[in-house]
């Protein structure tokens, strides 16, 4: 009997492992998660910039060290979709508070709120002038994560600065005409310029 209980556990823990296995998603060797991410950032960056992105086990290592103050993060493999940033260092902080705060489980929600407190308090280093932030985007299908081609992307072009106003910056804060440039979230702690090119 125990011998039978024995093997059953084992059967258990084999499954549950080969599960485990097939369920995460495929990881994209280093180079092309450096080349790819690296589309994001303005040509005169893209040799010197640090680029972030994920090992054989999906966790968030440094793939590449950087010296111009130019950080690239890689497309999480888990989320549907290519999406590939890069952004001015003065805001690292910032994107490594928020990385760290879902990696804890923390909600949407909840990480606004800590993030919003710790702003304020003056813990949470915040550009003082407006920071950029390069999005390149595409679709599941437009993208082969094996050769690392891409194709019918997107770049969209942010700017981060806390509390920014309407009025401060004369824009808008609805986007009226395509490509026009719009502030999100007019003060608050995450207002930001969003432009992104009409297609």
């Amino acid at each position: 009997m125990k011998t039978y209980t024995s093997i059953i556990c084992l059967l258990f823990v084999y499954v549950l492992n080969t599960s485990l296995t097939f369920a995460q998603s495929p990881i994209p060797s280093s180079t092309i998660q450096i080349e790819t991410t690296l589309l994001a950032a303005p040509e005169m960056y893209r040799a010197d910039a640090k680029v972030i992105g994920y090992n054989s086990n999906g966790e968030l290592i440094t793939l590449r060290e950087g010296n111009n103050g130019i950080v690239c993060l890689a497309d999480d493999p888990n989320k549907k979709g290519f999406n590939v940033a890069c952004y001015s260092i003065e805001l690292e902080d910032y994107m490594a508070r928020g990385r760290a705060l879902i990696a804890e489980g923390k909600s949407e929600k909840e990480k606004r709120e800590i993030r919003k407190k710790e702003i304020d308090d003056g813990i949470l280093k915040m550009p003082s002038t407006p920071a950029a932030v390069y999005v390149l985007s595409a679709k599941e299908e437009d993208y082969n994560m094996e050769t690392g081609e891409l194709e019918n992307t997107k770049l969209r072009y942010v700017f981060y600065k806390p509390y920014m106003t309407a009025e401060e910056t004369g824009l808008p804060t609805r986007p009226s005409e395509p490509g026009m440039p719009w502030l999100m979230d007019p003060n608050t702690h995450r207002s930001h310029i969003m432009i992104t090119p009409a297609p």
